[in-house]
């Protein structure tokens, strides 16, 4: 047996136990994300006297007015991590999420350094599941296997 041979076969095995997990590691890359967006959406909505008072005068939001961006962010923050847990459309999902995170780490102009990690961490795994898609454990992965 030749090294390439020895190499293939100690990696191999590795390969098949990291494919068998990567379904349910990528379903709780979406749960964890959809977590932290849908917590910020019911944040909005259960007090929407401050929301409005947020986006009237902390947040800078550009092309919207305040009272269409609150509207606009929670309807973001509610809908679209909903698709995202399922895998319904779980690229457009982390798509759109990608772009409202890169909108609320810019547009907020007292965000803390910490802050700013957290932003560019969700940003990372919504960018990876915009790339690799929401895996075999989403409706999208069923839907695909039906039309095939």
């Amino acid at each position: 047996m030749n090294i390439v041979q020895r190499l293939y076969a100690v990696g191999s095995r590795p390969a098949a136990v990291l494919a068998f997990v990567s379904p349910a590691v990528d379903l709780g890359v979406r749960l964890w994300v959809g977590n932290v967006f849908w917590k910020s959406g019911l944040t909005k909505i259960q007090s929407w006297d401050t929301t409005l008072y947020l986006f009237s005068n902390e947040y800078r939001v550009p092309l919207l007015s305040p009272a269409a961006a609150a509207v606009s962010g929670a309807f973001t923050e509610l809908f679209f991590p909903v698709l995202l847990v399922l895998g319904l459309g779980g690229r457009l999902a982390a798509f759109v999420l990608f772009v409202f995170n890169l909108i609320a780490a810019n547009t907020y102009p007292g965000i803390s350094e910490a802050g700013i990690k957290d932003h560019t961490y969700w940003g990372i795994l919504l960018l990876i599941l915009l790339v690799h898609g929401p895996g075999k454990l989403s409706i999208d992965y069923w839907i695909n296997r039906r039309r095939s």
